[in-house]
């Protein structure tokens, strides 16, 4: 399963982990993502995968 958001799609990041002597390799953010139940635009319920910052700034409205 691709760590993916289903609302604004948001993905992984990716950059360097650097250790005390300044030595790189490479490494990956990942989105918070959190299951959730949705409601779309025909009135079925959906599980999907969505980032903390799109539940908490309303952009889903959770099917209960």
């Amino acid at each position: 399963m691709s760590a993916i958001c289903a609302v604004c799609g948001k993905g992984p990041r990716s950059g360097n982990n650097v250790s005390h002597a300044n030595n790189k390799t490479k490494r990956r953010w990942l989105p918070n993502l959190q299951p959730a139940r949705i409601v779309t635009e025909n009135g079925t319920r959906k599980r999907v995968r969505v980032c903390t910052e799109c539940l908490s700034a309303g952009k889903v409205q959770k099917a209960g």
